[in-house]
C-alpha cells in the first residue's frame, strides 16, 4: 500500500503540474520508438480508428512504431500490461477499477467509446422493450460479477423483483444461446455490434442500453497504460493518443475507407457487418461539446466507481484516485 500511495502521490505531482498545451508534440527527428498495444478482444469496428491510424502513417509520424496484439483471453491484456509486457491496453472502465482494486498500477489516458455499448438484447417474439418485461425471463450473461450487478441494478430501478428473473451463465456464446431460445434474454451483447450482427441475419431484436435503465454511464473501452510510464515518459503516451486521435478523426471522415483497412488488416472480418458497426458507432468515438477525442469526465468516473463500491465490486476508495486522465490529450498537459 505505501509504494502505490507514493505512486499516486508522484503521479499527481506530474499531473497537477501540467498546463494547458495547444498543440501535439513532434517526434523527435529519425525517431522511430517501438510501441505495442494489445487489444481487449478480436479486432472490429470499436478499433477502427488503431488501424486507421496505422494505414495513415499517423503513429509513424508521431515517432512511434506501433505494433498491435490480439490477446487469447480478454482477461489478460491489464495483467499483460501492468507485468511490463505491453506499453499499452484497450480495455474497459470497470476493468481498470477491477485492476486497481489488485493493486496494478494502471491508469486510463483516453476513452475511446464514450458510452456503454454492453445492453439487453431480445429477439422480437419475446417482446422485451423495457426491463420490467424481464420478469419470469432467463437472462443470459457472461458471468462477469459487475455483469450481474447491471442485472440486479435495472430490476430493482425498474421495480422487478430481482428473484422472479433466471441468470444464466452462457460465457462468450451469447448470440448462440440467444439464437437457440436457451435464454430470452442477453446482458452482455454491444447495441453496435451483436445487434447488428442480428438484425443482417434478418433477426428483429429489441434493445435495452444500460444507461438507460438505471446503470451509470461509463467508458466502454479505455486505453490503460501504467502509471511509472505516465511519469516516465508522458511524451511516448501523448503521441501515441493523439495519433489515435487522428486514426479516428480519419475513420469519420471516410468510414468506408477505414472499414477497408481494418478488414485487410483481420481478412475474416464482414466488411457488411464493420461498416454498419462503424457508422452505429461514430457518435461515441467522440465526447460531446469541445474536448478533446479521448476525454473522459472526472464525475462520470467516479459516479460509476461509486456504484462499484456500493455493490461490493471494489471495497477499496482510494482506488478511484488518479484512474483516469486527460492531461495526455490534445490541447492538454504541457510539452
Amino acid at each position: 500500500m505505501k509504494r502505490r500511495t507514493a505512486v499516486l502521490a508522484v503521479l499527481s505531482l506530474v499531473l497537477a503540474g501540467c498546463g494547458e498545451k495547444k498543440n501535439t508534440l513532434a517526434p523527435s527527428p529519425g525517431s522511430g520508438q517501438s510501441f505495442t498495444v494489445m487489444l481487449d478482444w478480436f479486432p472490429n469496428a470499436d478499433h477502427v480508428g488503431i488501424y486507421q491510424a496505422l494505414a495513415n502513417g499517423d503513429f509513424e509520424n508521431a515517432g512511434l512504431d506501433v505494433h498491435v496484439q490480439v490477446p487469447s483471453d480478454p482477461s489478460t491484456p491489464l495483467r499483460l500490461l501492468a507485468a511490463g509486457k505491453v506499453d499499452a491496453a484497450i480495455s474497459y472502465e470497470p476493468e481498470v477499477l477491477l485492476a486497481r482494486q489488485q493493486g496494478e498500477q494502471v491508469v486510463s489516458v483516453g476513452a475511446i467509446v464514450q458510452k456503454p455499448l454492453t445492453s439487453i438484447v431480445s429477439l422480437e417474439p419475446k417482446h422485451i422493450t423495457s426491463p420490467a418485461q424481464l420478469r419470469g425471463k432467463r437472462v443470459g450473461d457472461a458471468g462477469i460479477p459487475y455483469q450481474h450487478a447491471y442485472l440486479t441494478t435495472i430490476l430493482q430501478h425498474a421495480g422487478v423483483p430481482v428473484s422472479s428473473v433466471k441468470e444464466i451463465n452462457v460465457g462468450d456464446n451469447l448470440v448462440p444461446a440467444l439464437l437457440s431460445g436457451k435464454i430470452d434474454a442477453v446482458l452482455g451483447a454491444y447495441w453496435n455490434y451483436e445487434a447488428i450482427q442480428l438484425a443482417q441475419m434478418h433477426k428483429r431484436t429489441n434493445v435495452i442500453r444500460m444507461d438507460q435503465v438505471g446503470v451509470p454511464s461509463y467508458n466502454e473501452l479505455v486505453v490503460v497504460v501504467r502509471a511509472s510510464t505516465i511519469i516516465n515518459h508522458p511524451d511516448v503516451i501523448r503521441r501515441f493518443v493523439q495519433a489515435l486521435a487522428r486514426g479516428y478523426e480519419s475513420a469519420r471522415a471516410d468510414p468506408s475507407g477505414a472499414v477497408q483497412n481494418l478488414v485487410k488488416a483481420s481478412p475474416g472480418l464482414d466488411p457488411k457487418l464493420q461498416l454498419a458497426s462503424v457508422k452505429a458507432t461514430l457518435p461515441v468515438f467522440f465526447p460531446a461539446g469541445s474536448h478533446p477525442w479521448g476525454w473522459q469526465d472526472p464525475s462520470q468516473w467516479n459516479a460509476y466507481g461509486q456504484w462499484m463500491l456500493s455493490h461490493h465490486l471494489i471495497s477499496n476508495p482510494e482506488v478511484l484516485i488518479g484512474a483516469s486522465t486527460n492531461e495526455l490529450l490534445a490541447g492538454q498537459g504541457v510539452g
